[in-house]
């Protein structure tokens, strides 16, 4: 592996994000398939949670399958990892806990090429995390958008339609629809909050703000 810059080995941290719907785990496929052409030695993992499709494989919503390995704990994921591995795809990486930025920063600084796919919001609208701390530390951030299910306009949230108020509920398009900001609808704790912040913008001022 060469040397770069101040002693530290090559390597970088890749974030791909978006909404649900928007293509990110297709995203991760195709670049971890262009590293596999390029004969580089390459691991893919993802959450043990994340049983919607396949427990083996990464899975978009179109059915693109690359083969993965099954973790429950980043700490599980960090031991996973081979010393001479060259690039790492992690999915859902959402559903991991804050010390996934850690490790993908020391995975990074060892010259691997870490690939990150999650969802960049949960289904209040709030940044999901680790994911605005990776977003913070990584070298490339690709944003997708999805498509709005109610007007067609590019959509950055994904918007439960059925289920309880947990942050983590998995489903697919029986639960879940990407919409854009006009129709995006959170729950009603987190409606009342932003209409009290857009009420606030609003408000005019009287003679007692003077």
């Amino acid at each position: 592996m060469t040397v770069h810059g101040f002693g530290f080995p090559q390597g970088r941290i890749e974030v791909i994000c978006g909404p649900m719907f928007s293509g990110k785990s297709e995203e991760l496929i195709r670049r971890v398939r262009r590293a596999i052409i390029a004969r580089q030695r390459v691991q893919v993992l993802k959450p043990a949670i994340d049983t919607r499709y396949s427990e083996s494989h990464v899975v978009s919503h179109s059915d693109v399958r690359l083969h993965a390995s099954c973790v429950a704990t980043v700490r599980d994921l960090y031991a996973a990892i081979h010393p001479r591995t060259e690039v790492v795809g992690i999915d859902e990486a959402q559903f991991f806990d804050e010390e996934l930025v850690a490790v993908c920063n020391s995975l990074a600084n060892r010259g691997m090429r870490v690939i990150v796919a999650g969802l960049d919001m949960d289904y209040r609208g709030l940044p999901f995390a680790p994911m605005p701390r990776l977003l913070g530390v990584a070298e490339i951030v690709t944003k997708i958008q999805a498509v709005c299910m109610e007007c067609g306009a590019p959509a950055s949230f994904s918007q439960r339609i059925k289920g309880g108020d947990s942050t983590v509920e998995l489903g697919s398009s029986e639960r879940y629809e990407a919409r854009c900001r006009r129709h995006f609808e959170p729950e009603e704790a987190r409606q009342m909050e932003l209409l009290r912040a857009r009420a606030e913008v609003l408000r005019v001022p009287t003679t007692l703000d003077a």
